[in-house]
C-alpha cells in the first residue's frame, strides 16, 4: 500500500464510526444509536500534520456466547449487536483482517459504560498484533469521565487517550502520537490524485448479489455477504488497478422502493447508495436473474441517469435460471423491453457466485467510461444531423416548422451536443429522441447518456 493504514477497532457501540467521521473530516460512516451498525470494512483517506494515511473502520468484535456458538438462539441479555447477530462472526473476521493489514491500531472504548470484559477480551486479541496499538477512550465528554477513562490502564496497551469523538476533543491528541508512530509512505500522491480513478458504482435492490460481485471481482472476502437482505449498510470503497488503470469500485446498500425504506439505519444506508450513484462515472445495475426486472429495478436506473452516469445492466444468478425456458436473446428483449430507456445499454450474464463471465464486467465498464469521452468533430456532426433532417423532416406545429442552424458538442463526460433552432417550444420530446437515436446510429456510445440542449437563435442572427 502506498499509504500506512490506521484500523479502528472495539466491542460494539463504543463509538468507532463516529470516531472515523471525525478524522476523515466527513460523515461517510452510517452512526447509529443501535449496536452492530457497522458490519464491513470502511476505508476512507486522511491526513494529519501533513501525513497521509488510510483509516479503516470496522464493526465491533463481539465474542460469542456459548448458545450462539452452538447454533442456538442466545438470549437477548447474551449478544449487544442483536440486530447484526447472525454476521458477528462475519464482522469479527472483517475487523481480524483488518488488524492483520494494519500499521497502527487505535482500540476504542467507551469510557460511560467503564472497563467491561468485551474490552479485556478484544485487548487480548490485539496483543498478538504486530503494530503500534492506541487506547482512545471514547465519550469522555467531561472532567469526571476523563478522569474515569483512567481505569483503562488496567489493560496494559499503554497511554490511555482520553476523547470524544461526537465534540472532536482529544482526538488532536491521539492523532498526533499516532502519525510519528506511522511508517513513511512509499508514495505520497495527494488525494486528488487518487481521486482520478474511474469510479464503478455496483448499485441495485437488496439481495441481488452487489457484495458477492465485489469479493469475485477483488478475489477476497472484502464485504459480508449473507441471503439476508440488508447485510450492507455503508457504500465500501475499494480501490485496486486493472491493466494499469486505477479504479474504484463501491459496493452499496440495497435500494428499495421509499415506502419500504426503515427509519434510522436503514434510511441512511440508502442515502449513502445514493450518494454513490452521484459519485459514479459507471453505475453497475445488478438484477436478479431469476427474479427478472422488477419496478423497483427500474426506479434504480432512473436514479442512476438523474445523475447521468453511464451504466451496465448485470443480470446476476444467470446460473440458477432454467436455459431451456428462455434464451439469453429473448432474455436481453424482454430486459430492453422493461428497462426502455437503457436500450444503448450492454447486457452481461454472470453469476457472481461460480464467476461466470465475471471477468468481462471491468473491460465492458472501462469500455463505457472511454465513450464517455468521445468527440464528434463539428463538420461531422452537422453532416450527420442534415442527413437526419433529410430523412425526416421535423413536424410543424400551429404552421411553423423546427429549424435547426447547426449543432456543436461543447463537452464531454457527459457527451453533451447543443443545437441552435428557431424556436425552442418546437422541439418535440419524440424529434429529440429521433436526433439522438441518428447521433447513436453513427457513433457508438455504449451505456452512455447523451445530453441535448436545444438553444433558441437570437432574431437578429436569424435574420441574417
Amino acid at each position: 500500500m502506498s499509504k500506512p493504514i490506521v484500523a479502528l477497532v472495539g466491542r460494539p457501540n463504543v463509538g468507532k464510526s463516529t470516531l472515523f467521521n471525525r478524522i476523515v473530516g466527513r460523515r461517510l460512516a452510517v452512526v447509529h444509536d443501535r449496536p452492530g451498525t457497522t458490519r464491513d470494512r470502511l476505508h476512507a483517506l486522511a491526513e494529519w500534520s501533513g501525513i497521509p494515511f488510510t483509516l479503516v473502520d470496522t464493526g465491533g468484535i463481539e465474542i460469542l456466547p456459548q448458545t450462539v456458538a452452538t447454533g442456538r438462539r442466545p438470549g437477548p441479555e447474551r449478544v449487544l449487536a442483536q440486530d447484526s447477530a447472525p454476521f458477528i462472526p462475519l464482522m469479527r473476521a472483517q475487523a481480524e483482517q483488518a488488524i492483520h493489514e494494519a500499521d497502527a491500531i487505535i482500540l476504542v472504548t467507551d469510557a460511560i459504560s467503564g472497563l467491561t470484559a468485551g474490552d479485556e477480551e478484544v485487548a487480548d486479541i490485539l496483543r498478538r498484533a504486530c503494530c503500534p496499538v492506541f487506547l482512545a477512550a471514547n465519550k469522555a465528554d467531561n472532567d469526571r469521565l476523563r478522569q474515569d477513562a483512567l481505569e483503562f490502564y488496567q489493560l496494559g496497551l499503554g497511554t490511555v487517550y482520553p476523547v470524544s469523538a461526537l465534540h472532536g476533543t482529544g482526538v488532536a491528541d491521539l492523532l498526533d502520537d499516532l502519525v510519528e508512530a506511522l511508517p513513511s509512505p512509499e508514495s505520497a500522491e495527494p488525494e486528488a490524485e487518487r481521486d482520478t480513478g474511474v469510479k464503478l458504482t455496483i448499485v441495485g435492490r437488496p439481495n441481488v448479489g452487489k457484495s458477492s460481485l465485489l469479493n469475485r471481482l477483488l478475489g477476497q472476502e472484502r464485504a459480508i455477504v449473507s441471503p439476508i437482505p440488508g447485510t450492507t449498510r455503508d457504500a465500501i470503497d475499494t480501490y485496486l488497478e486493472w491493466e494499469g488503470i486505477p479504479i474504484t469500485l463501491i459496493d452499496t446498500a440495497g435500494i428499495r422502493r421509499r415506502g419500504k425504506i426503515g427509519p434510522g439505519v436503514e434510511r441512511y444506508s440508502v442515502l449513502r447508495a445514493l450518494r454513490a450513484i452521484q459519485r459514479a462515472d459507471v453505475a453497475l445495475l445488478m438484477i436478479d436473474g431469476v427474479e427478472g426486472v422488477t419496478a423497483q429495478d427500474t426506479h434504480v436506473a432512473g436514479f442512476i441517469l438523474e445523475e447521468w452516469a453511464s451504466v451496465v445492466v448485470l443480470i446476476n444468478k444467470w446460473d440458477a435460471v432454467e436455459r431451456e425456458s428462455i434464451s439469453v436473446a429473448e432474455y436481453t428483449t424482454w430486459v430492453r423491453h422493461t428497462l426502455r430507456f437503457l436500450d444503448y445499454v450492454p447486457v452481461l450474464y454472470i453469476s457472481a457466485l461460480t464467476g461466470e463471465r465475471v471477468h468481462k464486467v471491468v473491460p465492458t465498464a472501462l469500455d463505457v467510461h472511454a465513450a464517455r469521452f468521445m468527440r464528434i468533430p463539428t463538420g461531422e456532426l452537422n453532416r450527420l444531423v442534415r442527413d437526419a433532417l433529410a430523412r425526416h423532416a421535423p413536424p410543424s406545429k400551429r404552421g411553423k416548422r423546427l429549424k435547426i442552424y447547426y449543432a456543436s458538442q461543447p463537452r464531454v463526460d457527459p457527451p453533451t451536443f447543443v443545437f441552435h433552432v428557431n424556436d425552442t417550444r418546437l422541439v418535440h420530446f419524440s424529434y429529440e429522441r429521433y436526433l439522438e437515436n441518428q447521433i447513436r446510429a453513427a457513433y457508438d456510445f455504449p451505456g452512455t447518456p447523451l445530453r441535448l440542449i436545444f438553444r433558441q437563435r437570437d432574431r437578429r442572427s436569424a435574420g441574417k
